[in-house]
């Protein structure tokens, strides 16, 4: 079971905010709206993005993670943990 099922309503309504967000920019670009205004609302959508991330990445390693060591394993998925920490820190 993932480890966001229990955020999976926030979650969602984060998602459709932040696709809100990006239709806006996409109406931003066709209304030539000023670039920096533009690059702005990138920033911000990046920045909602990652908190999205982050909480699927903490409800991992608080559920996903913890049940598995605790289960007396853990190794692939700690090695899983850092591989991804690896991807998304290279961005």
């Amino acid at each position: 079971m993932p480890g966001y099922t229990m955020q999976r309503q926030q979650l969602q309504t984060r998602l459709r905010r932040i696709e809100g967000q990006v239709r806006g920019v996409a109406r931003m670009i066709d209304e030539d709206k000023y670039c920096v205004d533009v690059v702005t609302q990138v920033a911000a959508i990046q920045a909602a993005l990652d908190k999205v991330a982050l909480g699927l990445l903490d409800g991992h390693i608080r559920g996903c993670v913890r049940d598995e060591i605790a289960a007396g394993g853990g190794e692939e998925k700690v090695n899983e943990l850092l591989q991804l920490m690896d991807r998304v820190l290279r961005r």
